[in-house]
């Protein structure tokens, strides 16, 4: 199971258990251990890894705890504060993660109550954390875009340095998402001027203000209801409308397309990306050995049409696409792509899997002649 599908399997116990939980240490027990252990990759066992109850004196105060602190190469890297499911996570419950913060070597600070997680560091001034979270993660309503930044703190790829480095872009993204939705939703009288000014040749008085008003609002529902009625129909008609011309267009350079489930769609996007991937193998491989054979999961790129010479796998069920590559031992690492297009940037990684495959099928070919 990948990092993705983990992050989701903890999400669907979050939905279903979260009703049940009524303390601070069920929460940590049900959800925050098993984010720290199952999603970051930290033993939650080891001492060295995951300290519990972490004693930091500061100033006056002596014998108060962080929910925990987490270690790699001996050192504190992130320092967890823990709420109740449920409560609020307001600036002033980080209290104590203010205070460790400035004098431990952490340059991560997570406050969670088991389904939010906001992550600060020390953007504004050094060794001070911030008062605004640079990321935050529902659990309930995973934002895909932030999976490759997450990653960066799990045992297995430890980045902090990449991480904060991209903290304020983060942190100021999040943000103008936050601003734009609520000027979609419910604008205010700046953006309604704004507006008013850009297609209103008359003077703005305040009656015209009025009117716009109640236009903009009414203009922003139907641009929402456009947007997601657009995104309905291209998924329900597209392939449809595009698949047939597609294939009768050229029938010697057709992709040959296998779909192991009758009830499956294979998308405009999936057979597009296919032809990416065939046409960066045409000067390794003949076009006709590259296969795409769909499933429930994903779409699988082969070679020779068999099912152990996997050249790459295209996860295009989410907003977040990603193309997937199997080691020798089947473990599969899968990388966010923006756009289909971004398939070139990983050419290299689809030709190294192409020479991987077909020399060991020449040798196996090489031991059996002998």
């Amino acid at each position: 199971m990948d990092f993705v599908d983990r992050l989701h399997g903890l999400s669907e116990k979050v939905a279903q258990q979260s009703q049940s939980i009524q303390t601070e240490e069920a929460t940590k027990t049900a959800f925050v251990m098993p984010f720290i252990h199952h999603i970051l990759g930290y033993d939650v066992f080891d001492p060295h890894e995951v300290t519990p109850e972490y004693i930091c004196d500061v100033g006056t105060k002596k014998g108060e705890k962080i929910d925990y602190a987490i270690f790699k190469d001996g050192q504190i890297q992130i320092l967890v504060e823990c709420k109740k499911i449920g409560d609020s996570l307001q600036i002033n419950h980080a209290s104590q993660l203010f205070r460790y913060f400035h004098v431990t070597s952490a340059r991560i600070a997570v406050l969670t109550n088991g389904r939010f997680y906001r992550f600060f560091t020390d953007l504004d001034a050094p060794n001070k954390m911030d008062e605004k979270p640079f990321m935050e993660l529902d659990i309930l309503e995973i934002d895909e875009h932030i999976i490759p930044e997450l990653l960066k703190l799990t045992k297995a790829a430890f980045d902090v340095d990449s991480m904060v480095n991209a903290a304020g872009e983060l942190k100021y993204v999040s943000s103008i998402k936050r601003l734009l939705s609520n000027m979609l939703s419910q604008p205010d009288d700046d953006f309604i001027r704004f507006v008013a000014s850009r297609v209103y040749e008359g003077t703005i008085t305040q009656k015209v203000r009025e009117q716009f008003a109640e236009l903009v609002r009414k203009a922003a529902a139907q641009f929402l209801n456009d947007q997601a009625n657009e995104r309905l129909k291209s998924a329900m008609t597209g392939p449809a409308r595009h698949l047939p011309s597609m294939v009768d267009a050229d029938a010697a350079q057709a992709p040959q397309l296998l779909v192991e489930d009758s009830k499956l769609v294979t998308t405009e996007e999936e057979i597009e990306a296919f032809m990416i991937v065939r046409a960066i193998l045409r000067s390794r491989l003949e076009a006709s050995r590259v296969v795409m054979r769909d499933n429930q999961s994903y779409c699988a790129v082969l070679l020779d049409d068999n099912n152990r010479k996997t050249l790459c796998r295209l996860h295009f069920n989410r907003a977040q696409k990603y193309i997937g590559f199997l080691d020798e031992k089947r473990n599969e690492t899968r990388i966010p792509i923006a756009s289909i297009d971004a398939l070139y940037q990983h050419a290299q990684l689809i030709l190294d899997a192409a020479e991987r495959l077909d020399a060991a099928a020449e040798q196996r070919l090489v031991q059996a002649d002998s």
